[in-house]
């Protein structure tokens, strides 16, 4: 172990001294085909478990276990993550974002591997999640790590955490373009030339990793793809128009889901509830089990036979009115199934149930379009284009979804509609939702990260470390003679007023205390309390530097005290804070 720490500390010493561009992209290098690989070991894991658990049995025969596997994988999962990692792994997209903002882009070494080995547990036993969060997440700590072991500058670090995030999406998708578009788009990660050649070169290391291992079929191959006719497009923007309230019945439906099972406190408990829960989803509703991938490619082969995952209605996957009861019903259902699975003990992400639910809802729109007789429509194209489109309203990121649908299906026929949907449904629910699935939790407690630097920066400063203490503080009944002695022992002119319990009631500025100060006359009749002024805003110790910023706008003070409830903590300047922004930019953001 020694050795090797030696062995490491000399690499790091031999790197840094290459030039900052070029190590930079060496390390691009190194992260996109550990990416790549990780996405290439996480996609063959969860098939290796699944061809363990069903193998050996028809699906007549083994259509009760397909009830029960999920439930099992939940609790593997969770007694995994609560005794091998002890550290909370669900949500990868908005943890690596947090760490962007919060953590000076530092992920801890387990999640290198430890999402990737719950997530492949949970998805291999039919968990209804996606592989793709927890892969974004593999991908980001690699990232991070490398950047940690070299010791290299934040904003070097949160590069190489953008490079393995763009390598796990370009790896598991098989789609480049969509990789660094997804860390551009969604990871907030400003466009410059120093930025966008270490993602390129991850994104293509990554791709050719998966390509040389899983060979070259793309994730939903189409045979059923028709070419775009205008005559189509009023179809496709109504299309869009779905998927953005679809998008945001999505989003809000699946975090107040979370919330009410947070409720259950007991982790036993919640998993039993949810275990049963899930069970009885995919019994009634066979798409529901595992990703649903099998599904979403029947239906974009016009398959809808096999799209529906079992024969346990038997004749009636034929009638008319029953295929869309059925699929109606996946696609209401989905949130419950996919928050079951997280909250029941589960790790994954939404990324792939958005993909699933949004082909559910093109298939739909299309299926009711051709049954009211206004016109033909062809479903596969509608399918695939309803992908994107629920990509695009729920993540909020029509880029991401556009290159993304097109690269993972060779649609790019369709750029057209995929673009126009992607608008649509990006425009519809902005209107209702400002933020993502990703960021809303972050955005509620103030630690967003956002493409404007100037709320970038100030997202990442904190008041604590800003905090002045050196101020003299003085009592109400203190008399001017005792003031002026801590006046002449002060570096500072003002002076908190306190209580016996540190609580602060106002201060006192040097300057309505200089014209009496040197009248000893005076000393004793005049007391603090008689020259005290009311504080224009107080600063809690955890408040926002936004809030922070705003309370000094507002009041035009230059200090402002810092308080705990009501208790007297220090001050903070307007000073401090602008030197802190300067520093800030200058260490995070590239020119």
């Amino acid at each position: 172990m020694k050795r090797l720490s030696q062995l490491t500390t000399q690499l790091s010493f031999q790197l840094r001294r290459l030039p900052e561009r070029r190590l930079i992209l060496l390390l691009a290098l190194a992260v996109g085909f550990s990416s790549g690989l990780a996405a290439v070991l996480l996609k063959n894991g969860i098939h290796f478990i699944q061809w363990i658990l069903t193998y050996w049995f028809n699906t007549s025969a083994g259509s009760l276990l397909y009830i029960v596997y999920p439930g099992i994988g939940m609790l593997v999962s969770l007694l995994f993550v609560r005794y091998v990692v002890k550290a909370d792994i669900g949500h990868g997209i908005t943890k690596v974002l947090y760490a962007i903002s919060r953590k000076k882009a530092k992920i801890k070494g387990h999640n290198t591997w430890s999402s990737m080995a719950a997530s492949a547990l949970t998805i291999g036993f039919g968990g209804s999640v996606g592989a793709e969060a927890p892969i974004v997440y593999t991908g980001a700590a690699i990232g991070s790590k490398v950047g940690q072991i070299l010791r290299l500058k934040e904003r070097h670090i949160a590069l190489l955490l953008g490079c393995g995030a763009a390598g796990a999406i370009a790896g598991i998708f098989k789609a480049p373009l969509a990789g660094i578009v997804f860390t551009l788009e969604i990871l907030m990660f400003d466009l410059t030339m120093t930025s966008i050649l270490p993602l390129l070169v991850s994104s293509v290391t990554a791709t050719a990793v998966s390509f040389l291992l899983l060979g070259d079929v793309v994730q939903f191959p189409t045979g059923n793809i028709s070419l775009f006719s205008m005559s189509n497009l009023p179809y496709y923007i109504l299309l869009g128009v779905f998927c953005g309230f679809a998008s945001l019945y999505f989003t809000r439906g699946t975090l107040y889901i979370e919330s009410r099972l947070k409720s259950v406190k007991r982790p036993l408990q919640r998993w039993l509830c949810c275990a049963i829960g899930l069970g009885l989803l995919i019994f009634l509703f066979p798409p529901l089990y595992g990703e649903g991938y099998n599904s979403l490619s029947a239906l974009l082969n016009e398959d809808v036979g096999k799209a529906f995952g079992g024969n346990i209605y038997g004749s009636y996957e034929n009638e008319t009115w029953f295929v869309l009861l059925f699929f109606g019903g996946v696609l209401l259902l989905k949130i419950f199934s996919m928050s079951f699975t997280n909250s029941g003990g589960g790790v994954g992400g939404t990324f792939g149930p958005t993909l699933f639910m949004g082909g559910i809802a093109g298939f739909l729109v299309a299926r009711l379009i051709n049954l009211s007789g206004v016109a033909e429509v062809p479903e596969a194209n509608f399918t695939l284009v309803g992908m994107a489109g629920m990509m695009a309203g729920v993540m909020q990121a029509p880029l991401t979804a556009i290159f993304l649908i097109a690269e993972i299906t060779k649609g790019y026929d369709l750029l057209m509609p995929l673009m126009l949907a992607s608008a649509v449904s990006f425009v519809t629910i902005r209107g209702f939702e400002k933020h993502s699935i990703y960021t809303k939790r972050l955005a509620l407690r103030g630690d967003l990260i956002t493409h404007d630097k100037d709320k970038a920066v100030l997202t990442r400063l904190s008041i604590q470390p800003l905090i002045e203490t050196n101020f003299n503080a003085v009592l109400p009944e203190h008399p001017l003679g005792t003031l002026v002695k801590v006046i002449s022992r002060s570096h500072r002119n003002l002076f908190p007023v306190i209580d016996v319990h540190n609580n602060l009631l106002g201060v006192v500025l040097l300057d309505d205390v200089r014209p009496i100060m040197f009248d000893a006359e005076r000393y004793a009749t005049i007391f603090v309390r008689d020259l005290m002024q009311p504080v224009p805003a107080t600063v809690e110790e955890y408040e926002s530097m936004e809030s922070v910023l705003n309370k000094f706008e507002q009041t035009g003070a230059w200090n402002l005290p810092v308080v705990c409830g009501n208790k007297y903590i220090g001050f903070v300047s307007k000073s401090k804070i602008f030197n802190a922004y300067r520093q800030q930019l200058q260490e995070f953001y590239y020119e």
